[in-house]
């Protein structure tokens, strides 16, 4: 599958040392509710790190396994400007992934992985679906929603195509 899409982030927007998804992809549960869905497979999370500073971050939870990310880099360049993804997902146990995030008013690729091999697949899923919007943390029985104000993010173009 090839997805694109287009996003712009506002300057200011807020994160946590948590997470602030902006994209998933996520397994669809079967028909008896038992398919590993708990955690998305992928997912492009902008995130603040424990100096300050705020990065953007695409994070891979392995089937059985821990979440890690596969690379990150500077949020700054995000905020305030159009940016163009261009994902590839290929699912499957032995699936690949990659992804090139290109600021548009200069052409700059502001994050560029792959493509990896890995598995992309879910045990007992239906298949995988891909989600958009703002999924963020607001700490234990809402502690942090004080703190976080109110986000929008915009989204313009999408596409998606089966290769």
């Amino acid at each position: 599958m090839v997805f694109r899409w287009k996003f712009c982030l506002p300057v200011g927007f807020q994160t946590t040392t948590k997470f602030s998804h902006l994209h998933q992809l996520k397994g669809i549960d079967n028909s008896s509710g038992t398919a590993d869905v708990s955690s998305p497979l992928i997912t492009l999370t902008a995130y603040s790190n424990s100096k300050g500073g705020q990065q953007l971050r695409v994070r891979y939870d392995k089937r059985g396994g821990s979440t890690s990310t596969l690379i990150s880099t500077d949020l700054a360049d995000f905020l305030g400007n159009w940016v163009e993804v261009e994902e590839k997902a290929c699912f499957g146990e032995n699936g690949s992934y990659e992804v090139i995030i290109t600021r548009i008013k200069d052409g700059k690729v502001l994050l560029k992985l792959g493509p990896e091999k890995m598995d992309m697949w879910r045990t007992d899923c239906t298949g995988l679906r891909p989600k958009w919007g703002i999924d963020r943390y607001l700490g234990e029985n809402r502690s942090w929603q004080d703190r976080l104000r109110d986000e929008e993010i915009r989204f313009a173009d999408f596409s998606i195509k089966k290769l």
